[in-house]
């Protein structure tokens, strides 16, 4: 730390190979932002143990976040461990802010996924894995609640084999499960880890027990065998049954780790502070840091053909990805940037690749949560807030202007449910529009558009509880009082035949006319393959300056379908015939004509209106069961297995997003509190053709 003119500023020399960038992620309940809690305690970074039911976490700051115990932003801070840096992010846990995680997952280095000791991987921790898969995160995973009634670490280990089909191996063993939980075994070391009473905060190291002897010596020789397999020295040393040291054993399972091929597993219970330790000491351990992954890779702004390489070193040129937006009450926006090369410092100018514009970085901060330090300059490696960039969104990239890159930009999922918000008094009209532009600009995920026929304001997210948050943040930040009018699914119209037609603009009025001719043939594609469209045709049946425009117009007119005004997907449109007028063709002619064609083609197409199917997944008493499965075939479900748990009863199912509203409230009535669920997005599906007719009006 030094001073200038009175500012404190953090000191700027960073070893990078003691840089560890991690993230907390996890399925909601999971124990995610309490491992964090305890993390910061006992790194000194936090004097007093924060507490969820107590509203005193330190990253889940925000008043709703205290109040509903989840976490709704993804929340960065840092800390120190045995000389290293580690920046953290807590993600939210809760399937309507995956975004969080996304956006998150594309910065970090390495990631802890946190699995509850009872039922292991559910299904939001696929989500978040599949995420860090995308984003070729390496994983250690940490097994919380084993002090839980019903905890099952063997189980839990084997629901990653099973549902992820990742490589999971254990570096540590609880001694104990239960009320009996009173410490773990470090399998490499060969030490035990002991809480001498259920309020023990510090550990004692002993020998392993005797009783777990010959179970410590099994799994620390799938262990070794596991990393062997992984490296050929240690192979050898293996099979000839040679000595491998603790050291060995290490490096070997470092690289493993960041190689994506073994992900290493711990052990503990983080709301009685056991394991945390361990814990730390793994993710120095075996997590990479910034010189341990591959270079950043992005394209050339100018030519998107030519890739590039950054080094995460000084001397390469600058570059920083914006991966976060939000808005502080006392500082104004803050753009959360992740350094990958080169230096970025207070008061400089840099270039933003995307919007081909200069702007001034004001001031740069480390953030702890809700509080910030202020820091002169950032390296490679470095997460930090940047203050005074008005214009930098979520997914840019900062560069010098004679150092242009642009990096992949972040991807988020389209939004699946919409309210309308009225203002309550004409003086909120126009503070809900600037709370919805500021909302708007730090939540990607969040879509705000006016229906043309009502005027009403309509907002689009990612479920029930992300909308819920977004009025109740326009009432608590920004004094907004709105109507909320019942939620709407965001359905999507396809095809399911290839159909053909013409569509041909001719408009005389004395002047200079509008003439536009083509032909489109539209092709059904897969799931998920959204809109593409090619030419068949040469420039010498119609000059190929028209081919964008049309392209333009089918892309547009696919905004709306035909059968109830839903957006269009998964749906090829193919150029085949054409003609111009020499004089009366525009590029706005054709738009029109393509638009045409299309809404003729996609009548001709058979059309079909698609619904978001959630992945459901219920753990009931089982008692209820026959009350859950009966209300679930009332909601068109398909009930896909059923899974016993003790006394418990766990049903996974599909559900139509349009049958689960008020859900929570119905299951927790029919099985008097005691069941519990989870749901994500999994698919679209044809909506029945009963249902069609009631969205649309008409025979569909």
């Amino acid at each position: 730390m030094f001073t200038i003119g009175g500012k404190k500023f953090m000191s700027e020399k960073v070893d990078l190979n003691k840089v560890r960038n991690i993230g907390f992620i996890a399925h909601i309940d999971a124990g995610k932002t309490t491992v964090t809690e305890r993390v910061l305690f006992f790194t000194g970074e936090t004097y007093k143990i924060g507490n969820i039911d107590e509203g005193t976490t330190v990253m889940d700051f925000m008043s709703l976040e205290r109040e509903r115990g989840i976490t709704i932003g993804s929340a960065a801070t840092n800390a120190k461990w045995d000389g290293h840096i580690v920046n953290i992010i807590d993600t939210p846990g809760h399937v309507d802010f995956t975004a969080e995680v996304e956006r998150s997952l594309r910065v970090l280095d390495g990631g802890v996924v946190v699995l509850e000791s009872v039922s292991g991987v559910q299904p939001q921790s696929e989500t978040v894995w599949r995420q860090a898969d995308t984003y070729k995160v390496p994983r250690l995973i940490f097994v919380n609640k084993m002090d839980r009634l019903g905890a099952n670490f063997d189980y839990a280990v084997q629901t990653v084999h099973d549902r992820l089909g990742a490589n999971a191996v254990p570096i540590q063993l609880p001694i104990g499960a239960e009320s009996e939980f009173n410490g773990l075994i470090d399998l490499i070391e060969e030490k035990a880890y002991i809480y001498e009473s259920a309020e023990a905060i510090e550990h004692k190291i002993v020998e392993v027990p005797d009783e777990y002897k010959e179970s410590v010596e099994t799994a620390r020789n799938n262990l070794i065998e596991k990393i062997a397999e992984t490296d050929d020295d240690l192979m050898m040393k293996f099979l000839e049954e040679e000595e491998i040291s603790v050291e060995e054993i290490k490096k070997s399972l470092r690289q493993a780790t960041i190689d994506l091929k073994i992900f290493p597993v711990c052990v503990g219970s983080a709301l009685r502070h056991r394991g945390v330790h361990p814990l730390l000491d793994a993710i120095v351990a075996f997590l990479p840091s910034p010189i341990d992954v591959p270079a950043i890779e992005g394209v050339d702004p100018s030519d998107e053909t030519k890739s590039l390489q950054r080094k995460p070193s000084v001397d390469d040129p600058m570059t920083a990805l914006a991966f976060k937006v939000v808005t502080d009450q006392h500082v104004g926006r803050l753009v959360y940037l992740r350094v990958y090369s080169g230096q970025i410092e207070s008061g400089s100018t840099v270039y933003n690749s995307a919007t081909r514009s200069r702007e001034r970085v004001g001031r740069l901060m480390v953030m702890h949560a809700d509080s910030r330090e202020e820091k002169q300059s950032a390296g490679p490696g470095e997460i930090v807030a940047a203050i005074g960039l008005k214009s930098t969104v979520t997914g840019q990239t900062l560069c010098p202007q004679d150092h242009q890159i642009s990096l992949e930009q972040i991807s988020f999922p389209d939004p699946v449910l919409s309210v309308a918000v009225e203002p309550k008094t004409k003086s909120d009209q126009e503070k809900m529009s600037n709370a919805l532009v500021r909302l708007a600009d730090e939540d990607p995920t969040l879509e705000v558009k006016s229906d043309e026929e009502s005027g009403q304001v309509i907002l689009a997210g990612m479920g029930e509880l992300h909308l819920d948050v977004i009025v109740e943040r326009m009432r608590r930040e920004f004094s907004v009082d709105a109507t909320v009018g019942a939620p709407r699914v965001a359905y999507r119209e396809t095809i399911t035949k290839e159909s053909t037609a013409q569509g041909k603009l001719v408009r005389q009025s004395g002047g200079r006319g509008q003439y536009g001719d083509c032909t489109l043939r539209l092709e059904p594609l897969k799931a998920g393959d959204g809109l593409q469209f090619e030419s068949e045709i040469t420039g010498s049946t119609l000059p190929r300056e028209y081919f964008k425009p049309i392209e333009q117009g089918f892309m547009e007119a696919a905004k709306s379908g035909v059968i109830a005004g839903y957006p269009s997907v998964d749906i090829k449109a193919v150029l085949i015939d054409g003609s111009h007028h020499d004089v009366d063709s525009s590029e706005m002619a054709f738009q029109v004509a393509a638009s045409m064609a299309f809404k003729a083609a996609m009548q001709k197409g058979k059309p079909s209106l698609l619904e978001p199917i959630m992945k459901i997944e219920v753990v009931t008493p089982s008692e209820f069961l026959g009350d859950v499965l009966g209300d679930l075939n009332s909601r068109r479900s398909q009930v896909q297995n059923m899974d016993a748990r003790g006394d418990v009863q766990v049903v996974n199912a599909f559900i139509p997003l349009a049958e689960t509203f008020q859900y929570a409230t119905h299951v927790r009535s029919l099985t008097t509190g005691r069941a519990s669920f989870s749901m994500q997005l999994d698919h679209y599906a044809a909506v029945p053709k009963s249902v069609t007719e009631k969205i649309s009006g008409v025979g569909g």
